[in-house]
């Protein structure tokens, strides 16, 4: 289970947001607000905020403020997909006031435009502004942050727990805070676009009509840039609360303005619930912890983060039980590996003691002495594994059994496994039986039939096929030997 923690720090206020996340699990531990003018410095209202919730934080995100981020869209060749992160900041340099080395960045590729180039979302920062923000928070708790969001970016991650945000759109997120206000196009859950406008709700109603110019010009601005007409826009922030706000920005953009529907959570107290789309942008930072978040972070390149020694000594009564629990495992697995190698080992032996008796004619477990044994020899001397008949000695004896007078053929002769077939042709049927007659004289031939006659088409012979089984007495090989020369072939 892992504690996420995302503070946003605006300009009058600072808003925090704890989340619970665990396997498939996902719950608001607890929100915490403290308003700057409170606190004897900024400081000291992050750690009020922080301090309202109930547990500690495992992680904690942040974010830099929009009107300090420089913000831009590249387009490169297709062909620098894969070399991106070196090509890039060479083209980002030619875009910045400044030299690449004073910044930190972070990209993310939007798509593919009309005419096959990449569209790159690039996000760049001063190092000493990125800096001076994590020194702030490291002064104001115990902890460190490990990710800086860039501006309005964090709203994007909202689409993890809402899925009206992963539409086709494009869809906005219009943060409206005290003294500024974020716009964030979405298009299937992805920022396309973002915009930080310098007014927010101080000096409502007055400065309702600036407002609405302010996000006209950047409607318009993103239209200019290749963008589709929006199709909606999800109010947050402290103005999302403004009576009548939602209704007044729909009538004077002409665009679909809803509040923030409800996100796929574990269940929350209902004024919690309510309270949540106040505090949207420290609920983006905290989702943008997860695991499976592509949120732009600006911790890179000299400020990348590392976690130290704090953190392992947090967690180190986690690690000791784990460590202790797969030692226990290990050591249970190797016993029950040598027991299961015993009885292994026991089996093998009594095979080796029968096998040994009655193959060698000595009964032994040692595989030295069976060895040993096998060496000089078998017990007994190996029957001869050639067959006592094959087919030439068949061929042999058929032509024995035919008399030197008659026309005999053969057709076809076939031996295998000790079954012999043979197809032949005779002047007559009796000729056929005399032929089989003479073969069952043979002591290795047994069972001698025939199976079946019939005459040769246009010819007054006989065909017949002839079958018979070679089996051949038990006997010393000697005297099989013996027999052999007798019977003018193998017997």
């Amino acid at each position: 289970m892992a504690k996420l923690l995302g503070i946003d720090i605006g300009g009058e206020s600072v808003r925090a947001v704890l989340l619970r996340s665990s396997y498939r699990k996902l719950a608001v531990e607890g929100i915490g607000e403290c308003d700057i003018e409170s606190a004897p410095t900024l400081s000291d209202a992050i750690a009020r905020a922080v301090s309202q919730l109930a547990t500690q934080n495992d992680s904690i995100a942040i974010s830099l403020d929009g009107d300090r981020l420089f913000v831009r869209s590249l387009k490169l060749p297709k062909t620098a997909a894969k070399q991106l992160s070196e090509v890039l900041p060479f083209e980002l340099e030619a875009n910045l006031p400044i030299e690449i080395d004073d910044v930190v960045y972070d990209y993310a590729v939007t798509g593919t435009g009309p005419d096959g180039q990449l569209e790159v979302m690039a996000v760049a920062a001063r190092t000493e502004d990125v800096r001076e923000r994590i020194e702030l928070v490291r002064g104001a708790l115990t902890g460190e942050a490990e990710r800086v969001g860039a501006g309005g970016f964090p709203l994007a991650t909202l689409a993890l727990v809402l899925p009206e945000l992963r539409e086709a759109g494009p869809i906005a997120v219009l943060d409206v805070a005290e003294a500024r206000s974020e716009l964030v196009v979405l298009q299937a859950g992805e920022p396309v676009f973002a915009r930080t406008i310098g007014r927010g709700t101080r000096g409502l109603p007055e400065s309702a009509p600036l407002l609405v110019r302010d996000l006209r010009q950047s409607l318009a601005a993103f239209r200019a840039a290749g963008g589709q007409p929006l199709t909606r826009i999800y109010l947050t922030g402290p103005g999302a609360s403004a009576e009548g706000a939602g209704a007044y920005l729909q009538a004077e953009l002409g665009i679909d303005v809803a509040d923030l529907p409800t996100p796929q959570l574990e269940p929350m107290p209902e004024e919690r619930l309510k309270a949540l789309p106040r505090y949207a942008k420290a609920f983006g930072l905290a989702l943008s912890l997860m695991p499976r978040s592509k949120a732009l972070n600006l911790r890179k390149g000299p400020l990348a983060y590392e976690r130290g020694y704090a953190f392992l000594r947090d967690k180190v009564p986690v690690l000791s039980g784990l460590a202790v629990v797969i030692l226990g495992s290990f050591f249970f697995s190797t016993w029950a590996e040598l027991k299961s190698l015993d009885r292994e080992r026991d089996t093998l032996q009594e095979a080796l003691a029968t096998l040994s008796k009655d193959v060698l004619g000595e009964e032994t477990r040692d595989p030295d002495r069976a060895m040993e044994l096998l060496s000089r020899g078998p017990a007994a001397a190996d029957e001869d594994p050639m067959p006592y008949v094959d087919a030439f000695d068949v061929m042999v004896q058929l032509s024995k059994a035919v008399p030197e007078e008659m026309a005999h053929d053969v057709e076809e002769l076939d031996v295998q496994r000790g079954k012999v077939t043979i197809h032949g042709i005779v002047p007559t049927i009796p000729d056929a039986q005399e032929i089989a007659s003479a073969l069952r004289n043979h002591r290795c031939f047994q069972d001698v039939k025939i199976v079946r006659t019939n005459q040769v088409v246009g010819d007054n012979r006989q065909k017949y096929v002839l079958e018979l089984e070679v089996k051949c007495p038990t006997e010393k090989k000697d005297e099989k030997k013996s027999g052999e020369s007798s019977e003018g072939g193998k017997p």
